[in-house]
């Protein structure tokens, strides 16, 4: 997104995106790290798999990082790459750099509810995890930080980035757009996941 918002020249949005991107993708990461300790560090994600119960907090953060990766209203990746989607729809751009756009949107929810589906809703197929990484202090600490900042960055770096509300009118299909094709990528991801278990 911060590629695609540099090329239809929208650098302000692009470092906006950035500062969010940075804050959730750093909780998401240090979670996926806490779970791989977990699992004795292994890092193949086929052997993940009902994590939910022996890792609560890092399961509710990593879905808070999951959740604003792909734009959920509220979240701090909603801030940014609406406007991003909403801009680029406003201007005339054409229909194959919307296709586009709306595909790898897709594309971003497919890899995240993936990676949700396999560590924490799957069958646990590895070896005996250590739930111990919840009560180490130096783990949680950050993640913990980490997903209060990524709750409230997204309408603080707008309100200090952009001072001057931004009004947008769109048509009413390209509203529904996004919304659209995160469902199919929902659904077909979920379909998938059938089909191999």
């Amino acid at each position: 997104m911060m590629m695609f918002s540099i090329s239809l020249g929208l650098y302000e949005l692009a470092f906006f995106h950035l500062l969010t991107h940075a804050l959730f993708k750093a909780l998401l990461f240090l979670c996926a790290g806490i779970l791989i300790h977990g699992v004795g560090n292994t890092q193949d994600i086929r052997s993940f798999g009902g994590l939910s119960l022996n890792f609560p907090l890092v399961t509710v953060c990593m879905n808070l990082a999951n959740l604003s990766l792909c734009g959920v209203p509220f979240l701090a990746g909603f801030y940014s790459k609406d406007l991003i989607v909403e801009l680029a729809c406003q201007y005339s751009w054409g229909v194959f750099i919307l296709c586009m756009m709306f595909i790898c949107l897709s594309l971003t929810v497919l890899y995240s509810v993936r990676l949700t589906y396999l560590s924490f809703v799957g069958v646990y197929s590895g070896g005996p995890s250590i739930s111990v990484c919840e009560s180490d202090h130096s783990l949680i600490g950050p993640v913990a930080i980490l997903s209060f900042v990524s709750l409230i960055s997204g309408p603080i770096l707008s309100w200090l980035s952009f001072p001057a509300p931004v009004l947008i009118f769109l048509p009413v299909f390209l509203k529904w757009a996004a919304l659209l094709f995160i469902s199919v990528s929902l659904l077909a991801m979920l379909s998938l996941q059938r089909l191999v278990y």
